[in-house]
């Protein structure tokens, strides 16, 4: 019964910006570090960001560092990820996942791998256009 349902998605000129939101039902929501993965058409799913289980740490890939920022409000059951300044290479279907309960009590854990992420959204597209 777990769920994990995002949202936020667009259409949105280079240089623009958008929030996106995942929210979660079915687990204790605080238990799991959550993560944000992308995949562009014919490619693999790619990390882009985690968020600690009560949002004190956040790690980022290169590509998106100083341009992306993951939180979440745990009271909500609800992630965030605030995407600013974008590029046509960030165009995907992002999605949001939550990391296994060991995992996520585990400074440095293999974070941005996918296969140690148990619970995924169905995805919202992002497109940028140039």
């Amino acid at each position: 019964q777990v769920q994990l349902v995002e949202s936020g998605g667009g259409l949105v000129q280079a240089g623009g910006s958008l929030r996106l939101s995942c929210a979660a039902s079915g687990l204790t929501f605080s238990n799991y570090a959550m993560g944000w993965f992308r995949q562009a058409p014919g490619k693999e799913r790619e990390f882009a960001a985690v968020i600690s289980r009560y949002g004190t740490r956040t790690y980022y890939t290169d590509s998106v560092k100083g341009r992306f920022s993951g939180s979440r409000d745990n009271a909500k059951n609800r992630l965030y990820l605030q995407v600013n300044s974008l590029k046509p290479e960030d165009t995907a279907v992002y999605y949001c996942a939550a990391l296994s309960v060991a995992r996520s009590t585990v400074y440095g854990s293999t974070w941005y791998d996918p296969n140690e992420y148990v619970y995924w959204g169905q995805g919202t597209q992002v497109t940028v256009s140039s």
